[in-house]
């Protein structure tokens, strides 16, 4: 009788256990800051009346819109065209303290063959490393979806990359005075094409 008692508690504890819920790991959750560069008075690269400032807003505000994943939050340094300095931009970033910042150009060159997409990180920075590899990562996302030529990653003291308490990415994301790449950047369609890339990217962060 205790023998059989013994193996019922056994069994009793086995079926027990069997029906506990293994513990779930939650998805990690990101909070990217997009920095559309200018605005206002401010309007980065011209040519024929089309500037940077509303280029770059545009596709932020795309990406934004673009994002479904409840795991990810995505802020815009402007909501507006307004000019917002430098300092105040790394102090909305630094007030977050992101997983992420990822600020966007276009570039410009008395050049007017020069083309193409160019990401730049800064070795000043603490976050040196880990903005590095996302840029390299970008880099090759940006290169398997689009028709312009993808550069390798470049350093550069710029002010975002240095103040910034965050890995930060720079994208130049072609150059207004070639032919081509402003067809590209201009083009509503291609624009659509280059937030859902950087987006689909931004989803797949590990």
């Amino acid at each position: 009788m205790k023998k059989t008692s013994l193996l019922f508690l056994g069994i009793t504890a086995i079926v027990s256990f069997a029906f506990i819920n293994p513990s779930v790991t939650e998805p990690k959750t990101f909070t990217i800051v997009i920095d559309a560069g200018h605005g206002g008075s401010d309007f980065g690269a011209t040519f024929n009346g089309t500037s940077e400032k509303v280029i770059v807003s545009q596709i932020a505000e795309k990406i934004k819109s673009l994002n479904e994943n409840k795991n990810i939050t995505i802020l815009l340094t402007r909501n507006s065209d307004e000019f917002i300095t430098l300092e105040k931009r790394t102090e909305f970033i630094n007030s977050i303290k992101p997983d992420l910042v990822l600020s966007l150009h276009i570039n410009a060159n008395s050049n007017n063959e020069k083309s193409g997409l160019e990401s730049y990180v800064s070795d000043k920075s603490p976050f040196y490393e880990k903005s590095n590899a996302i840029a390299n990562q970008l880099n090759a996302s940006l290169a398997n979806n689009n028709s312009l030529k993808v550069s390798k990653t470049k350093l550069a003291p710029f002010h975002i990359l240095k103040k910034s308490e965050a890995p930060t990415v720079l994208v130049e994301l072609g150059y207004l005075t070639n032919a081509k790449d402003r067809k590209y950047l201009t083009d509503e369609k291609e624009q659509a094409a280059i937030a859902k890339n950087i987006n689909s990217f931004l989803s797949d962060l590990k």
